[in-house]
């Protein structure tokens, strides 16, 4: 290694060392795209084919990761918000997946006039971010016409 020269080396530091960092073992870039295509494999949405009925803003996450994913998921069997993330939930956790319930609210689902609305809000989760839940439903609902708003009803 070179030392400096010239007048003014005492009062200048060592020249640094050039450091190189190996990349990643390969085996940790595979297990991370594994688990990437496994949080892409689960259904961006699955609600029911017709009529008003709650719905969740549900964000999947492996445990100590940093990619998550934003499902909605909505049924009219469900007397209160919390039974769907209790029907949901495991089958998530079992994929190895944490859940946590964003916020709910209604989905009105036309599929005759090719519409959907979103709006209101779960008592117990609090009103998920519609904007949101619709951007996700226009990926799968791509010829339909869908609004949210803030309304209650």
């Amino acid at each position: 290694m070179a030392r400096h020269k010239g007048p003014y080396a005492p009062l200048l530091p060592p020249p640094c060392r050039r450091v190189t960092v190996p990349p990643a073992p390969r085996a940790w870039r595979l297990r991370a795209a594994a688990m990437a295509a496994q949080l892409e494999s689960v259904p961006a949405v699955e609600i029911d084919p017709d009529g008003t009925f709650k719905y969740i803003l549900v964000r999947l996450q492996r445990a100590g990761g940093a990619e998550h994913r934003d499902v909605v998921r909505g049924t009219a069997a469900a007397e209160f918000h919390n039974h769907i993330l209790e029907r949901v939930g495991p089958e998530l956790e079992k994929l190895g997946f944490e859940c946590k319930c964003l916020g709910g609210g209604k989905i009105e689902h036309r599929p005759q006039q090719k519409k959907m609305r979103v709006f209101g809000l779960s008592t117990g989760y609090g009103k998920a971010d519609h904007a949101v839940t619709v951007e996700i439903l226009k990926k799968v609902y791509q010829d339909y016409e869908i609004t949210w708003s803030d309304d209650k009803k």
